[in-house]
């Protein structure tokens, strides 16, 4: 079989970069080893973060170091092994994470971000996924009196960003969200962002965008992205009992692309953030909006299975077994503000987010791999700006002019 692009991945990256290659003319194949949307597109907390313009960065703050450095914050846990083991890309993320590299980071971003609302729409309204979405955006709370009044002074800095937000004092949440605890132990304020949208169930509308793909012509096949080979000039994989044969080839395999990279001379820094998340039956005191509290590292969202309970950050190796002391001790401090029903299922999901030190994507061309491409590390926004990337790097493709300038994601950077 000889086709034009083969997208190696099916999450929310590799599908909409084969919806984007699709809608310019090209026959793409969508290859993965098992059902789209699985993986970190299945597991996150369904927001589609417009408002997230400040990428997420290291600490550098002694205080918030030492907070961190005991492994007891449900939003921080890490393997002492395993930081030791990646320390020179923990180093480079701390120095990623100075004020002005962080400035640069926000400045390479931001175009992905803005972007991130509107490319979603088009392929919602396309897909015919409107009833897995919500556009009333999310609210971050803070339990600590003090802290809020600073953030709430802090905010006003965000709005050269031109996002829509409400402060809200605990008068508020608890007319917004009646099942909220607020006062002592809950929340003593918090922001609405009114930009972002919701997803009720992230996984089915990743499977909706690749229906869609599958519905205008494209081929979405099973098998191992491992066997991706160099061939006279072309890109093969071996597929279902065929050869694929691709003038091009896109490799999109979120948390596995580095290793796949690397076996053709790209080696990209990756630090693997792992989080957890697990359903909770509510009945009627389910939350209408996405409920993050900010000081613990954990975001409660309304979708399809129950109230997901979603985790920070856990630095370990992808391979190590689950580590249940983060959910356990979010799910602690989830009821401390709402009164969580019964858990839906009998152990928590564990995904992996791939994380570049300096906090954007990889996307474009692999320097000295003619016909291979990149677009993966998408860290923890990978369900937000994956439409935006696949159009960018479908447009670099193409031979378009891109939307946005795509030297800051270039593969050669590290």
């Amino acid at each position: 079989m000889r086709v034009d692009v083969a997208v190696l991945g099916a999450g929310i990256v590799g599908v909409s970069t084969a919806l984007h290659l699709q809608a310019r003319g090209m026959d793409v194949v969508l290859l993965d080893r098992g059902p789209p949307g699985e993986g970190a597109s299945f597991g996150n907390a369904g927001l589609i973060e417009r408002s997230s313009v400040i990428p997420t960065a290291f600490p550098r703050q002694a205080r918030a170091l030492a907070r961190y450095a005991l492994n007891r914050v449900p939003s921080v846990r890490y393997d002492p092994l395993y930081l030791l083991r990646n320390a020179p890309t923990l180093v480079r993320y701390w120095q990623q994470s100075s004020r002005a590299n962080l400035r640069l980071a926000i400045a390479a971003m931001l175009p992905l971000i803005e972007a991130s609302v509107d490319e979603h729409k088009a392929l919602i309204a396309q897909a015919g996924a409107a009833d897995l979405v919500r556009s009333d955006g999310w609210i971050g709370i803070w339990r600590t009196p003090q802290t809020f009044a600073t953030i709430a002074q802090a905010v006003q800095r965000l709005d050269r960003f031109g996002l829509a937000y409400s402060v809200l004092d605990a008068a508020e949440i608890a007319r917004v969200e009646p099942a909220l605890r607020v006062g002592p132990g809950g929340a003593a304020g918090g922001l609405h962002w009114h930009d972002p949208l919701t997803i009720t169930d992230p996984g089915a509308l990743v499977q909706r965008y690749a229906d869609l793909f599958v519905r205008r012509g494209g081929r979405l096949l099973v098998g191992d992205a491992e066997r991706l080979r160099p061939a006279a000039g072309r890109w093969s994989v071996a597929v279902e009992g065929e050869q694929i044969e691709a003038r091009q080839a896109v490799i999109a395999l979120g948390a596995q692309s580095s290793r796949l990279a690397a076996r053709f001379g790209h080696r990209v820094p990756i630090l693997m953030k792992r989080g957890y998340h697990r359903h909770f039956a509510m009945g009627d005191a389910m939350p209408t909006h996405a409920v993050a509290d900010q000081e613990q590292g954990f975001v409660m969202s309304p979708m399809a299975r129950g109230l997901r309970l979603t985790t920070g950050v856990e630095f370990a190796p992808p391979e190590a077994p689950a580590n249940l002391r983060q959910i356990r001790a979010a799910e602690v401090a989830a009821r401390q503000l709402l009164p969580l029903g019964a858990p839906v299922e009998a152990t928590s999901w564990l995904g992996i987010r791939p994380c570049p030190p300096d906090m954007r994507p990889v996307i474009g061309p692999a320097p000295g791999a003619e016909g291979l491409w990149f677009n993966f590390g998408h860290a923890h926004h990978g369900l937000t700006i994956g439409p935006a990337t696949g159009r960018l790097l479908a447009q670099m493709l193409a031979g378009e002019t891109p939307f946005a300038d795509p030297a800051p994601y270039r593969a050669d950077r590290f």
